[in-house]
């Protein structure tokens, strides 16, 4: 590691980042944002998710940049793409899609040795209204997550934050996966996790970078991963969603870095 870019780490391991680096998160961050509403158009029924990926693969080659995923841990693709009541981590491949499809892309770049970590729900056809809630309820809980990052806040506002608001309309935070800290390395502390104690857990400081990245389910919070040790399914089925940002914090609040350059964070922007 360049040790210009090593900062110092608080008590609880967290790596509080300088000034200087918020300019490869940036590029990292705004490069992934940039795949997923590139990616936007491809989605439709009858489209496969390994096509899917295969664009994204070489939008991420032609950018010269580096896909954080193929290879990691064996995984082989520069995607996750996640379909109905699939949680997180579904595998792209010869599935296609059906009108009505709702589903989360997760996409993680390399630039210049920084990480930008992001994911955003899309939709095949037209969606159901229940399914058009889920959404707009999973989009809604992450602002309300970061919102509460500003620097003597902890990650415990964050998450009481997201779960308040779910749990308000009658949906679930899933427990079993959260989000990480991130920079020059793709996964680091802290777990952010979506749902909490107010006051709780570490204190937010400027300099810390980290992805807030809830999943909602319609129905129960319980998950299971399939055999395949990735695709991590609802286990009463219910439909799930997701979206995801990187973040940083600032002297007075926050700052994000994969904000969509299109504007089509939203899976509603193609109406």
């Amino acid at each position: 590691m360049d040790e210009s870019h090593k900062g110092r780490l608080t008590k609880d391991g967290i790596r509080i980042h300088e000034a200087k680096d918020f300019a490869g998160m940036h590029a990292a961050g705004k490069l992934a944002a940039q795949i997923l509403d590139d990616i936007a158009p491809h989605v439709f029924p009858g489209q496969t998710t390994g096509e899917l990926d295969r664009l994204i693969t070489k939008m991420v080659d032609d950018a010269g940049a580096k896909s954080a995923t193929i290879g990691y841990r064996g995984y082989q693709h520069a995607s996750c793409i996640s379909v109905n009541h699939v949680v997180c981590h579904g595998i792209p491949g010869d599935k296609k899609l059906k009108d009505g499809d709702i589903l989360n892309i997760d996409v993680t770049v390399i630039v210049d040795g920084w990480f930008g970590d992001t994911s955003r729900m899309y939709l095949a056809g037209k969606m159901s209204r229940k399914a058009e809630r889920l959404v707009q309820v999973t989009h809604d809980a992450l602002f309300k997550g970061i919102e509460m990052v500003k620097p003597g806040n902890t990650f415990g506002d964050i998450g009481h934050a997201i779960q308040s608001y779910v749990e308000g309309h009658r949906m679930s935070v899933v427990r079993d996966f959260c989000g990480h800290g991130l920079g020059r390395v793709f996964h680091a502390p802290p777990n952010v996790l979506h749902y909490g104690r107010a006051g709780s857990g570490p204190v937010l400081e400027e300099g810390m970078f980290f992805t807030i990245e809830p999943m909602v389910n319609l129905g129960r919070p319980e998950t299971k991963v399939l055999g395949d040790d990735w695709t991590a399914v609802t286990r009463d089925k219910s439909l799930s969603a997701q979206f995801e940002h990187s973040i940083a914090v600032t002297a007075d609040g926050f700052e994000v870095f994969t904000l969509s350059p299109g504007d089509k964070f939203h899976p509603t922007w193609i109406d």
